[in-house]
């Protein structure tokens, strides 16, 4: 099966420095992996030019066959990528189900069942009706997640999920991202909670000074020398 996204010697540089240098990476459908990495490494950046909102210098990038790198960040949305964000973007004046209906296309009573069924999906249907605003930093952030879901993506790109997450939310989180697993999505996830990134990606990419140190399973990243000295050797 070919890869749902390919990453080809990617550079992005800001006022000459490269915050992303020469970085390659090849997700395959159906598997959720994680991009690791020191602050600064370059992580967010590379997910801004997978998802067109900073346009790289050098290389390529590929979504389901198609060249993308040189298209805007709502053409990509459209050919199937979703993207959660660090800071919360939800809308606090409306209804965690409305939250999900402002992305639609769809019918209006088809969306609704959807909207219902993805906030089943993130156990939150009990609050469908509550205001964004008033529900807890967790609850918002799976309430981001069912809206991205909305689209129905065959890539979502997550950052940082665990972050600020009591313990009972983030297992709904990770449960909700297996089961998207399980329906043949890729999950690509930045995230600093190595026990969420060892418990839940089977293929690890790590990031140091914006180039790719290394990559394997989860196993394998652990008893790296050079990940160790890059994350403890400073």
């Amino acid at each position: 099966m070919p890869p749902v996204l390919e990453v080809r010697e990617v550079v992005k540089r800001f006022g000459g420095v490269a915050a992303v240098n020469r970085v390659s990476l090849s997700l395959e459908p159906g598997r959720v992996y994680g991009l690791i990495g020191p602050n600064g490494s370059g992580k967010t950046t590379l997910f801004n030019c997978i998802t067109g909102a900073d346009r790289v210098d050098e290389g390529e990038i590929w979504f389901k066959g198609r060249r993308i790198d040189r298209l805007k960040p709502h053409r990509i949305f459209h050919l199937g990528m979703g993207r959660t964000f660090q800071v919360i973007r939800v809308f606090p004046e409306l209804t965690a189900l409305e939250n999900l209906l402002v992305v639609t296309t769809s019918g209006y009573e088809e969306a609704r069942g959807q909207a219902r069924d993805l906030l089943g999906l993130v156990k939150l249907e009990r609050l469908a009706d509550e205001f964004a605003g008033n529900l807890s930093y967790g609850q918002q952030k799976l309430v981001e997640l069912a809206r991205v879901l909305m689209t129905d993506p065959d890539l979502i790109l997550l950052d940082e999920p665990a972050a600020g997450v009591n313990r009972t939310l983030l297992n709904e989180l990770l449960d909700a991202v297996r089961r998207l697993r399980d329906q043949g999505k890729t999950v690509l996830l930045v995230e600093h909670d190595m026990k969420v990134v060892m418990g839940l990606c089977e293929m690890v990419f790590v990031l140091d000074h914006g180039e790719k140190l290394a990559e394997g399973a989860p196993g394998v990243i652990q008893a790296d020398e050079r990940v160790i000295e890059a994350y403890f050797g400073r």
